[in-house]
């Protein structure tokens, strides 16, 4: 049973043509603009690629630029069909082109929709590699004058002015790590000394974090040490005021913003979902409806398009029966290759009595 069967006029054929070559033109401009988003995306992931564990997450972007690329000649391709189906001597060149072409088509829609929900599913792969690269780097704020990490606190200083966040999962984060370089300790001070001696680990800690969390929104002067001491402070209740720092974790406001960033994209790439789908239902349209004029040797009459010529279930198993005769061809049959000892032992007999019959005279 042909499925989704219509009937194309001459004049019908010409406008579908006409159009498809228009929308082919709008896919090559979505591909390109799937391709920069792709970039943009790619771009924003290395700038804080210090501060991440792995680079699962780049799957997004790279099949992205991927797609976008390939979707910018598929639909390139798709054009010069629209311009040679009204051309019946050099349409016929096309006809096994077009199955894979379609073939690919429908994989680019795939892995689009494959990008549509890993933007969603690699949430929780995103928000651990920032924990642990954020934990990293905050532990190696105070490494300044060593090869690799020098640029470490440059790093999470840009980073937290920038998302207005303090620490990892919020600012009592720098409370468990010596963030001040030995360097820039003054040994001989009792309260160098004390602190040192008062922890097992022999680690300079502080209640105090760095300046890049303070919050400059806030009425009152900044307040970087002695954050739990009321009494260091005027007018200061460490459990009911309000900190002048900033209270969200950069894992937080990182995880946040590269999900919206991502999760924006979703709409647009559904869109060119949507696009490539029309562009690829089409096609098949004017591909069957100029055969279909061809083969009744009337190129100006009236003719059938369809999308399968079978149902799809009858279309499935033809695909699939066709997709195992490729593969029972491509396998070497192990029987075949290698003789049997029932073979070998009737070739030694023919070798002996050819060997066994005397050489006639001359």
């Amino acid at each position: 049973m042909v499925l989704l069967k219509m009937k194309f006029t001459q004049q019908r054929r010409v406008r579908l043509a006409q159009g498809l070559w228009l929308m082919s033109w709008f896919a090559v401009m979505c591909g390109a603009f799937v391709f920069c988003l792709g970039i943009y995306l790619k771009t924003e992931l290395l700038r804080r690629d210090e501060v991440m564990e792995n680079t699962e997450i780049h799957v997004v972007p790279n099949i992205l630029m991927m797609v976008g690329l390939a979707s910018i000649g598929t639909n390139w391709v798709a054009t010069r069909v629209c311009q040679d189906s009204l051309d019946a001597s050099r349409f016929p060149r096309w006809k096994v082109l077009l199955m894979a072409w379609f073939a690919a088509a429908v994989l680019l829609c795939c892995l689009l929709l494959a990008v549509v929900v890993l933007s969603y599913a690699l949430q929780g792969r995103l928000e651990e590699s920032l924990k642990v690269g954020l934990r990293n780097g905050i532990r190696f704020y105070k490494d300044t004058d060593v090869p690799g990490r020098c640029f470490q606190k440059e790093t999470i200083d840009h980073l937290q002015m920038e998302f207005r966040c303090c620490g990892n999962n919020n600012f009592k984060d720098w409370f468990e790590v010596q963030w001040v370089s030995n360097r820039y300790l003054d040994f001989t001070s009792k309260d160098v000394k004390d602190r040192i001696r008062s922890n097992v680990d022999g680690r300079y800690l502080l209640d105090g974090v760095p300046f890049s969390c303070c919050n400059p929104a806030s009425p009152r002067p900044c307040l970087q040490y002695h954050l739990t001491d009321n009494s260091a402070h005027y007018n200061y209740d460490y459990q009911s005021e309000e900190l002048n720092l900033y209270n969200r974790g950069c894992r937080q406001a990182l995880t946040d913003y590269y999900m919206d960033l991502m999760n924006s994209t979703g709409p647009g790439v559904l869109s060119v979902i949507l696009i490539q789908m029309s562009v690829l239902f089409s096609l098949r349209y004017l591909q069957t409806a100029v055969e279909g004029a061809m083969a009744l040797e009337n190129p100006e009459g009236e003719s059938e398009g369809y999308l399968l010529e079978k149902g799809v279930k009858e279309t499935f198993k033809d695909v699939k029966a066709k997709v195992l005769d490729v593969l029972k061809f491509a396998q070497v049959d192990p029987a075949a290759a290698e003789p049997s000892p029932g073979n070998e032992e009737k070739t030694a007999d023919t070798t002996t009595e050819k060997a066994a019959t005397p050489t006639p005279a001359s």
